[in-house]
């Protein structure tokens, strides 16, 4: 039998986690373990829950008890299920600009860059990609075009934040991802470790010296890492220098960049085919 709690008390502590805590409040970087992150939509929560993501509560408008949510009230066991009309939902804070269905969830402990490679034949790498929009937009191309994991930097925005979940329609959950650990050395040594495990490391950038991207040498590569910068910036110097290709994306109209979600969907298409 769903537990269902109708809402009365706006303020009740078990809305906060909805309503009243930061993106960084629900990662709790003291203890990762704890954190939290949201889903909404029905769309989204089914590939969470897919995905082995575990439930801690919903809040969803009532006719979606026996509507679009109906296969994921089934789902849940009896975590609490928090409902009311839609008109009284909107009170709190960012209900309006849901799909009227939201669930607190449990974060994974992240597995190691190793471990999401180990049978990976293209993989993507984030450099310091901090906008969550333009990262939900990569994750979705890169489960849309044949990329088998990815590697974000530790600057790079999370994953499951919940604008980066909702403008990668869930594909968050549908491609295995992991962070790079966290260390004053970074910078210098994640690409030894990625050519360690057998990977040709592509840069994305705008230089002149570059290799055109459907050289067919490329694409015969066995495994390719497709590395993507920051907005603005792109990669670091360094990592530009060290990889084995650069690629620039022929522009015309005196076009002299494209955004990084926009690249990043060019890319994945030309070098996984």
């Amino acid at each position: 039998m769903p537990n269902i709690i109708e809402i009365t008390d706006f303020n009740a502590k078990e809305l906060d986690v909805y309503a009243r805590l930061s993106e960084n409040e629900l990662l709790n970087n003291d203890e990762p373990s704890k954190g939290i992150f949201i889903g909404e939509s029905p769309k989204v929560v089914e590939r969470a829950l897919d995905a082995g993501y575990e439930p801690i509560s919903l809040l969803l408008e009532k006719k979606h008890i026996d509507g679009e949510a109906k296969c994921i009230v089934e789902r849940v066991g009896d975590i609490p299920i928090f409902t009311a009309e839609f008109d009284v939902l909107t009170q709190l804070t960012g209900f309006k600009l849901t799909r009227g269905v939201l669930c607190a969830m449990r974060r994974k402990t992240l597995p190691t860059v190793e471990e999401i490679c180990k049978n990976a034949r293209r993989i993507a790498i984030l450099e310091k990609v901090m906008n969550p929009t333009n990262l939900g937009a990569i994750i979705r191309s890169a489960a849309a075009l044949n990329i088998d994991a990815i590697v974000l930097s530790p600057e790079c925005t999370n994953p499951l934040y919940r604008r980066a979940i909702r403008v990668s329609m869930g594909c968050v959950f549908q491609i295995p991802w992991t962070i790079i650990e966290d260390s004053d050395d970074w910078e210098n040594t994640y690409l030894d470790n990625i050519k360690s495990l057998g990977f040709k490391t592509v840069a994305m950038a705008l230089r002149k010296d570059t290799v055109d991207i459907d050289d067919m040498g490329l694409k015969e590569e066995e495994k390719l890492a497709i590395i993507l910068g920051t907005e603005g910036e792109g990669l670091l110097d360094r990592t530009i220098d060290n990889c084995d290709y650069t690629v620039k994306i022929p522009m015309s109209h005196g076009v002299d960049s494209l955004n990084v979600a926009a690249a990043s969907a060019i890319a994945f298409w030309e070098l996984s085919k």
